[in-house]
């Protein structure tokens, strides 16, 4: 992105959403983004695959 679009997309969202609430909404994606994050590193812990189980003979 350029810094211009970014500087179009931050117009937009104040006018969106109003310079007060900016804050909240950004402090609300903050932490869904860590909550997924944290759900994603789970997933890919249970995904590892378990050691071969060799029967005893």
């Amino acid at each position: 992105m350029r810094p211009t679009h970014i500087l179009v997309l931050l117009i937009v969202l104040i006018i969106l959403f109003g310079a007060k609430r900016l804050p909240d909404v950004a402090r609300s994606i903050g932490q869904s983004m860590k909550v997924f994050k944290k759900e994603i590193t789970e997933l890919q812990e249970d995904e590892t695959p378990a050691p071969a189980h060799t029967p005893d003979k």
